[in-house]
């Protein structure tokens, strides 16, 4: 599909394997800077799974192989001279469940600056803030840096986890359900939040939740067995799709 934005991450003919099984089959499909892009379809049908391929987090799974290309910035990051580490810099990683270090709230931030070698504590203090500021918490905890990050909530340490994701001033947000664990009010924070983070980021999230999708995406691609069926617009999407097969997904008719 073209879009009228600058491309971020264009994805061409991606087949994907974990072992024999073949999980992702001739994927290709562009994401825009500035949009929100929402990978929906059924459990299993290789919605995550692209997602973690944009970022090379499959990498971390025994014999998985990748066909094809992820485009970032000029070069496909499964060359061998692209540094991963580098990669997921600028391409940061959301998970369904909140992940908080066994460490301050402070530190959880801090960390990903410290690894990537700032040391400049004024510097790091100062991004500290601008970050849990981005992610909708500094009124919340701003007199709480020093205590653990396990002791907030469930909705909180979710937006922690946005926040240290955007400290290291990602280009590209990857959110893999990350309102699925939480309760509707902290759901509703986190929507906010990724209209806020479009104005600056490129965010591709998969979910589960149609209604989800609809009011938080400008793009929605459907899934189903491992292949791209149909995107475009969002509401083009929900309201007219060209296919049988996403309109029945769409109205609950299976998935």
């Amino acid at each position: 599909m073209e879009n009228n934005g600058t491309t971020k991450v264009n994805i061409n003919n991606l087949q994907f394997y974990y072992g024999d099984f073949h999980a992702l089959t001739d994927i290709s499909l562009k994401f825009a800077a500035n949009q929100v892009t929402a990978l929906i379809g059924p459990s299993g049908c290789g919605k995550s799974t692209l997602l973690r391929c944009i970022n090379r987090m499959n990498d971390l799974i025994p014999r998985t192989s990748v066909q094809g290309e992820i485009m970032y910035a000029g070069n496909n990051i499964y060359h061998p001279s692209v540094d991963v580490v580098t990669l997921r810099r600028h391409i940061g990683m959301v998970f369904q469940k909140p992940n908080p270090f066994p460490k301050t709230i402070y530190e959880n931030i801090a960390y990903g600056l410290r690894v990537n070698g700032v040391k400049d504590r004024t510097y790091i203090g100062e991004r500290v803030e601008r970050s849990l500021r981005r992610a909708a918490l500094w009124e919340e905890v701003k007199d709480r840096l020093n205590e653990s990050a396990l002791g907030l909530s469930g909705g909180q340490q979710q937006r922690l986890c946005i926040a240290r994701a955007l400290a290291v001033e990602p280009d590209v947000l990857l959110m893999d359900e990350p309102a699925s664990a939480l309760d509707p009010i902290a759901t509703q924070k986190i929507e906010e939040l990724i209209h806020e983070l479009k104005d600056s980021l490129t965010i591709i999230i998969v979910t589960h939740n149609m209604q989800q999708a609809a009011r938080v995406s400008d793009v929605t691609a459907f899934f189903y067995l491992g292949r791209l069926i149909e995107d475009g617009p969002t509401d083009a999407i929900f309201t007219r799709p060209n296919l049988k097969q996403t309109s029945d997904y769409i109205t609950g008719r299976f998935g």
